[in-house]
């Protein structure tokens, strides 16, 4: 199941056309999901009743506003919607251990209780128990490939199979980006004494991930430049870019935390983040 978070906003509803699009390619259902407080789900009396039942309302309104967009983008997939009690995030959170896949949108505010949805997207893709697509901007003519960044790490490996996963059920091709920032020309810390880096090899990282995805045409790109610069630039026109949720490299400088977390506000695409296996 894929569950994608809305709250009333146009990004939220983006989200849900592109998260429709990705139940159909994944033949699965999606759930559409709104979060109001705790207290407004319960029954209430008194003086709160008519409030608790005017943000169910809205809530539920949000709700079928968001499923009619999902029939509409395929109207083959299974949709329905349900009201999450409490914070946004942490409902979400704790929504994500029942789904494959979470989408959310980046920003927005929204047009029915105010919800930032750009804080909510940020927390959700550093703690939901599956992987999260933020959904910030969708290219106009996307160009049927797939990014992903490659840092070295334990958790890179994860990230490479879900990546040529992606391609393969999309039939598009992907790009592999190593992009490594340290040691920098110039840079004072060393002072004459530049240590040297080797960059990964990405043929030999690749080739077991190729092995099983015999399909799949992939690019390999290794530059001498920053993550985020390299993989925005990398990305702008692709479908979707993958990265990893933390951890770090083998070598100093790349924090794919940092990265990831830089992307959420400056993806081209939409952004997957891999969360790691804990």
């Amino acid at each position: 199941m894929i569950i994608v978070g809305v709250d009333g906003s146009r990004a939220g509803l983006e989200a849900v056309g592109w998260a429709a699009r990705e139940a159909a390619l994944r033949d699965t259902p999606l759930l559409v999901a709104h979060a109001i407080p705790a207290w407004a789900c319960e029954p209430a009396t008194g003086r709160y009743a008519e409030v608790a039942a005017w943000m169910r309302e809205g809530g539920q309104s949000v709700l079928n506003t968001a499923e009619e967009r999902a029939r509409r983008e395929r109207p083959g997939i299974a949709v329905s919607g349900r009201l999450l009690p409490g914070d946004p995030r942490a409902a979400l959170i704790g929504a994500a251990g029942e789904a494959e896949l979470m989408v959310i949108g980046s920003h927005g505010l929204g047009g029915v209780r105010g919800l930032l949805l750009g804080s909510v997207a940020y927390g959700v893709a550093g703690h939901a128990a599956c992987d999260v697509v933020v959904v910030r901007e969708l290219p106009s003519r996307p160009r049927a490939e797939v990014v992903v960044g490659v840092d070295g790490s334990a958790h890179s490996d994860r990230v490479l199979s879900s990546a040529f996963a992606e391609a393969e059920l999309r039939g598009a091709e992907l790009r592999a980006v190593h992009a490594w920032n340290w040691p920098w020309e110039g840079d004072p810390r060393f002072a004459g004494d530049e240590p040297e880096y080797e960059p990964l090899s990405l043929t030999d990282i690749l080739a077991s991930h190729r092995a099983r995805h015999p399909s799949v045409n992939v690019t390999e790109e290794s530059v001498h430049d920053h993550p985020i610069r390299a993989l925005r630039q990398a990305a702008t026109g692709a479908d979707l870019l993958v990265v990893g949720s933390r951890g770090h490299g083998t070598f100093a400088g790349l924090l794919i935390g940092s990265v990831s977390q830089a992307l959420l506000h400056e993806s081209p695409c939409p952004l997957m983040v891999i969360r790691s296996a804990t």
